[in-house]
């Protein structure tokens, strides 16, 4: 590192856990965000201001006048541009040092598998389920930590998933396929700080997944009531009939 980052990140280095070894790491880290939503947006810009080296952002959406009240990325005049243009530019300006490479599409088959495989984590930042399945599957398939949340009305929660290790379970595990109808704020709105709170958590457990510092939330969920200000951790054990991480998959 230089002196001018020692300088940006002296805060975050002079923290026992983490020190100029650790900054070095997640300068040299590479993190997919799907999605540049209310989730995404807390998420990048954390990643961004703590030094995470590579962000790949990915999302076929365009900026709406409603998405402002939380995708604090983007901004008025942004509307009607894709939403990964208008978030590069943002992250460009917070620190210009952090390599931005935007996707303009919502990612599946080779292209989500490519993705995936060449992250060293990924943070589902999405909306809808069949994306959360796809993401899913495919970190599992490439041994990709993957840091989920999804945030709606005044409520969230936030799980880490981590193939490979033998007691971690996956989003299959959490939720079937065909089960659940999507939910999202479009339908049933959402308080602007809801999905900051979610997206910031994303961003901190991403960290410590790269880290490998104190304890991730690997087979737990974390369920956030806004409404009652109520937190909840929830153990998810690993499913043997998942149809994804199961024994029979």
């Amino acid at each position: 590192m230089n002196d001018d980052q020692l300088l940006r990140y002296s805060r975050q280095i002079l923290l026992p856990q983490v020190g100029v070894a650790g900054q070095e790491k997640l300068l040299a880290t590479r993190a997919l965000i799907v999605g540049a939503g209310g989730l995404g947006s807390p998420a990048a810009i954390y990643l961004a201001t703590a030094g995470v080296g590579h962000l790949v952002i990915a999302d076929d959406d365009q900026v709406e006048l409603s998405n402002l009240q939380r995708q604090i990325l983007h901004h008025e005049s942004d509307i009607g541009r894709d939403k990964v243009a208008s978030a590069q530019d943002t992250l460009a300006a917070i620190n210009p040092e952090v390599r931005i490479t935007p996707i303009v599409e919502r990612l599946q088959g080779n292209r989500l598998e490519q993705a995936v495989n060449e992250a060293d984590v990924v943070l589902d930042c999405s909306d809808n389920f069949n994306t959360r399945f796809a993401v899913n599957r495919s970190c599992f398939t490439h041994r990709t930590p993957l840091v989920s949340g999804a945030g709606v009305r005044l409520e969230g929660q936030v799980a880490v998933f981590i193939p490979g290790r033998h007691d971690s379970p996956c989003y299959g595990c959490l939720y079937r396929e065909g089960e659940d109808p999507d939910q999202n704020c479009t339908d049933n709105g959402v308080l602007a700080p809801l999905v900051g709170i979610i997206g910031s958590l994303q961003a901190l457990e991403a960290m410590k997944v790269v880290l490998s510092l104190g304890e991730d939330l690997c087979g737990r969920l974390v369920v956030f009531d806004g409404y009652h200000h109520e937190w909840r951790t929830l153990k998810v054990p690993r499913d043997p009939e998942c149809p994804v991480c199961g024994q029979a998959a």
